[in-house]
């Protein structure tokens, strides 16, 4: 993982951002007035950056602009990925296509249908925006083919949830505000909820949220469970939780290991290091055990107490987990240890 940096973080700038300007600057040559070398674009909030091109290429009958994005200090996968806009006529309208790079949508579930582009609404908005406030200033109309395209995309959406999502072939084109907040929770939650819409549409009665990829791993293949019902947890329980109670799924498994599942079963909602610590005191009054209250880790308490605390953890995570759920929704909680062995589960079995 990216060590965050230390200081005032930089903001940087989403994919859908990176289109719109490419399309912008694409649009200038297409309708005569050749190669920019920077072009400006209207956020939704009403910030204009200006953006310097990477890349150009034109035809006949076409032309083709690249933008190298830039996320700041977010440790964004696609963070200096060229993102690349060809404009030529349509028959009618904007009209969007999938190039190298850019995924399409194959389940429901998502903002954009099944056998579109995996171009996201305001990404499309803006570009739609802009050619038509091209259209208007060049005197011609507004009937754009628009093919955005990502060159290595493919490789980079393996590193992504665009896999389990449904979205195949490459990444999707993606933001909001158009700007990239640093270590952004609110991007990995909004990706969480992504999943779950997904499971929804797609019919899957048992979703799983694990802390890691070694608890992931130990749940999917004791459930035999497919890809896209499982659900990159991290350290967002609480993010998942709430919106699954108001989005629910009938079977909810929770899977971790003993450090954050110990701060699960205490009632913590985030689970990262920096924001949540096992209370010590708490565990020694749990488990009868005053020695306990010294100790520096969940682990090192494990270790001293054995199974007893691991199915202490199961047991109390999943009452947590189940407070926060509809009585439609039941759940399960698996502890689970390094090797990615199971130490202890508890709550109602799927299906029962």
């Amino acid at each position: 993982m990216a060590r965050k940096p230390d200081g005032p973080l930089r903001r940087g700038w989403t994919t859908g951002a990176c289109a719109t300007a490419a399309t912008k600057a694409a649009l200038v040559g297409l309708w005569g007035a050749g190669r920019p070398d920077t072009v400006g674009i209207t956020l939704p909030g009403g910030e204009q950056p200006e953006f310097s091109l990477s890349h150009w290429a034109e035809g006949p009958d076409w032309a083709e602009a690249g933008i190298i994005k830039d996320a700041g200090d977010d440790p964004d996968v696609t963070h200096g990925a060229e993102v690349r806009a060809r404009v030529s006529a349509s028959s009618g309208g904007v009209v969007f296509r999938a190039g190298e790079g850019v995924g399409t949508v194959t389940m429901p579930g998502l903002p954009i249908p099944p056998g579109e582009p995996a171009i996201n609404p305001v990404p499309r908005q803006l570009m739609s925006e802009v050619v038509e406030e091209m259209a208007a200033r060049t005197g011609n109309a507004p009937n754009i083919e628009i093919t955005v395209s990502i060159p290595g995309g493919a490789a980079l959406a393996q590193k992504t949830w665009n896999p389990r999502l449904g979205v195949k072939g490459g990444l999707s084109i993606l933001g909001t505000t158009g700007i990239v907040r640093p270590f952004s929770c609110a991007a990995w939650i909004a990706s969480i909820h992504r999943g779950i819409d997904v499971a929804r549409e797609t019919g899957l009665t048992h979703v799983a949220g694990c802390t890691g990829a070694t608890s992931e791993k130990a749940v999917q293949a004791l459930y035999d469970l497919p890809d896209h019902a499982m659900l990159d947890m991290g350290d967002f329980a609480g993010g998942l939780l709430k919106y699954l109670a108001k989005h629910p799924v009938p079977h909810i498994t929770i899977g971790g290991g003993i450090g954050k599942m110990t701060k699960l079963a205490q009632g913590a909602r985030d689970l990262h290091s920096g924001r949540s610590q096992v209370d010590f005191d708490g565990l020694a009054d749990a488990l009868r055990k005053p020695e306990l209250a010294g100790m520096n880790t969940a682990l090192q308490v494990y270790e001293t107490v054995g199974k007893e605390m691991a199915e202490w953890i199961a047991s109390s995570a999943c009452e947590q987990v189940q407070s926060m759920l509809p009585d439609t929704v039941s759940c399960d909680a698996l502890v689970i240890d390094r090797q990615g062995d199971i130490i202890a589960r508890a709550g109602q079995r799927p299906g029962s």
